[in-house]
C-alpha cells in the first residue's frame, strides 16, 4: 500500500492521540485539520499535501477515532474541544489556522471561541450547523435517530459490522457524503479500510462514535450556546458549504452566513459534505487565497 504522506506519531494529551505531521513551509501559518464524526486523519489525504507549499500542516485523530484508541476517555464535543486546545498548546505551540469538517467544524468553532489566543483563523468545511429550512435527507435523519437511542444505536453499529465488510462500510459512507469511491485514488480507500480492520478496541470505538453523535445532536437541538460561540469568534472565518450536502442543509449554512456578515461564505456547486475529498484542488486554491487575503487585512 502507498505510504501516507507526512510523519505519524502518538502524543499524550490525557491519553494517546495519533497525529500526522505533513511538514510544510516554516514561514507559513500553522494549519491544523480536524475531522468529523466517524472520520480520521485520512479524510485529509488529498488536501493536506496541497497546503504544505504555503503552510505547516498537522492532522489529528480525535480520541475514539482513526488511530486514537479511546481508552476510558469521553468523546463528547466539549471533551474534544479540550483535547484540541491542548494539542494547539502542547504540539503546535503557536496560533493556528483551524480547518474543521462537519463535527470537526463545530469543535473548531468552540475552540476558537474559548481560546482566541490559540486560533489565528478558522475554516469551516460543511460544519455541523443548526437550522435550515430544507428537511434532512430521510436516510440521514433515520440513521441519526437510531444513533440517539440508547441500546439501539449500539445494536445498529454491531449489526452493520457483522453484515458488511470494511470495504463495503467505507464505500457506503463515502457515497453518503457525496464522494464516488471509484473516483478516489485507490490508496485513500485502502487506508480507510485498513483503519477499520486494525482497530484494537472495537467496542470502545463504537462507544466513542455514539457518544460524539449524541453530544453533537444535543448541541444542534438546543443551539443557543453554539450560536453564542459563533458570535464570540474574533478570528477571520471562512465558511465553505457544498450545495449537495445530504447531512447539513445548504439553507443552514446560508442562514449562519447571513447572521455573521463578517464571515466569508463560499458555496460550492455540485459538492457534498466533504469537499476536501471531492474537490481538493479547488478547495486548496480557495483556502490559500483566503488565508493570504486575511493575512493582508490583519
Amino acid at each position: 500500500m502507498e505510504q501516507l504522506p507526512g510523519t505519524s506519531r502518538t502524543v499524550d494529551l490525557g491519553g494517546p492521540v495519533h497525529v500526522v505531521d505533513y511538514g510544510g513551509t516554516d514561514g507559513g501559518p500553522a494549519v491544523v485539520l480536524v475531522h468529523g464524526l466517524g472520520g480520521s486523519h485520512g479524510n485529509w489525504d488529498l488536501l493536506a499535501p496541497l497546503l504544505t507549499p504555503s503552510a505547516r500542516v498537522w492532522a489529528l485523530d480525535l480520541p475514539g477515532f482513526g488511530r486514537s484508541e479511546p481508552g476510558d476517555r469521553r468523546a463528547t464535543v466539549p471533551a474534544n474541544v479540550a483535547v484540541l486546545r491542548r494539542f494547539l498548546r502542547e504540539v503546535v505551540g503557536e496560533p493556528a489556522v483551524l480547518v474543521g469538517n462537519s463535527m470537526g467544524g463545530m469543535i473548531s468553532l468552540f475552540t476558537a471561541a474559548s481560546a482566541p489566543e490559540a486560533v489565528r483563523a478558522l475554516v469551516l468545511l460543511d460544519p455541523a450547523l443548526p437550522g435550515g429550512r430544507r428537511r434532512l435527507d430521510p436516510l440521514v435523519a433515520a440513521t441519526f435517530a437510531l444513533y440517539a437511542l440508547p441500546g439501539i444505536g449500539e445494536r445498529v453499529l454491531s449489526v452493520r459490522r457483522a453484515r458488511q465488510t470494511p470495504l463495503t462500510r467505507v464505500r457506503t459512507m463515502l457515497q453518503l457524503v457525496g464522494v464516488d469511491p471509484d473516483e478516489l485514488p485507490a490508496p485513500v480507500v485502502d487506508r480507510a479500510v485498513a483503519l477499520l480492520e486494525q482497530r484494537d478496541d472495537v467496542a470502545g470505538m463504537d462507544r466513542a462514535f455514539l457518544t460524539a453523535a449524541r453530544s453533537l445532536l444535543g448541541i444542534l437541538l438546543r443551539p443557543q450556546r453554539y450560536r453564542d460561540a459563533m458570535a464570540r469568534v474574533g478570528a477571520p472565518v471562512l465558511l465553505v458549504q457544498g450545495d449537495q450536502d445530504r447531512l447539513v442543509p445548504v439553507s443552514a449554512a446560508r442562514e449562519v452566513a447571513a447572521a455573521q456578515p463578517g464571515w466569508r461564505y463560499e458555496e460550492l456547486a455540485g459538492v457534498g459534505h466533504v469537499p476536501q475529498l471531492q474537490v481538493p484542488e479547488r478547495l486548496a486554491d480557495l483556502v490559500l487565497a483566503w488565508l493570504a487575503e486575511a493575512a493582508v487585512r490583519a
